[in-house]
């Protein structure tokens, strides 16, 4: 049986993201790009978008580049990775950049007219609110210093911010009110 584009993202995204962790955990960081794409093929079974989903970080936390991406994948799943990765201002130190990088976010999914990137940003933070609830309810407040941004009212304003721009598309969805869900209980209504 010949791979999928999907086979190969795993692959590809394994060996990317190989020894690193989540943070401030022994997690491997490649199951959260695997639960952003399984929450993804809850809503398509485009394969082109879940392989991109796989890959949604690989050019944010590793050496691999966009033009990788593409000569691997092909033009589009290269565009949606590049529509899910930030600007990390390289040399710049991570908590002083931290809201300019998240109001680029918020603005590009605002804007953006396609649904796949929309899609893409959903199980991305989804995936993370999780993880967010679940250390939570072990660390108590002790999970934010584990953040570039320690505030939570900071992550509350990001993700509730998300969460209503990704409303207008993916309201319905079972993956968006779980989304909206973990944004009220872990910083209030």
């Amino acid at each position: 049986m010949e791979n999928t584009i999907l086979d190969k993202a795993i692959e590809f995204a394994t060996q990317a993201h190989a020894g690193q962790v989540r943070k401030g955990t022994s997690v491997p960081y490649i199951l959260h790009p695997l639960e952003t794409a399984a929450i993804c093929a809850t809503v398509t079974d485009d394969l082109e978008i879940l392989a991109a989903a796989v890959l949604h970080d690989v050019v944010e936390d590793t050496n691999t580049t966009i033009d990788n991406i593409e000569q691997q994948f092909g033009d589009r799943v290269a565009m949606l990775v590049s529509g899910e990765s930030e600007d990390k201002r390289e040399g710049m130190p991570a908590a002083e950049t931290w809201r300019a990088r998240k109001e680029e976010t918020i603005e590009h999914i605002k804007s953006t007219k396609d649904p796949a990137v929309k899609l893409i940003c959903l199980g991305d933070k989804l995936s993370n609110m999780r993880a967010i609830h679940r250390d939570f309810e072990a660390l108590g407040d002790e999970l934010w210093n584990r953040f570039n941004q320690k505030d939570p009212a900071q992550h509350a304003w990001y993700y509730r911010s998300l969460a209503l721009a990704l409303k207008p598309d993916f309201g319905e969805t079972a993956a968006w009110q779980e989304l909206a869900t973990h944004v009220d209980a872990e910083f209030g209504n």
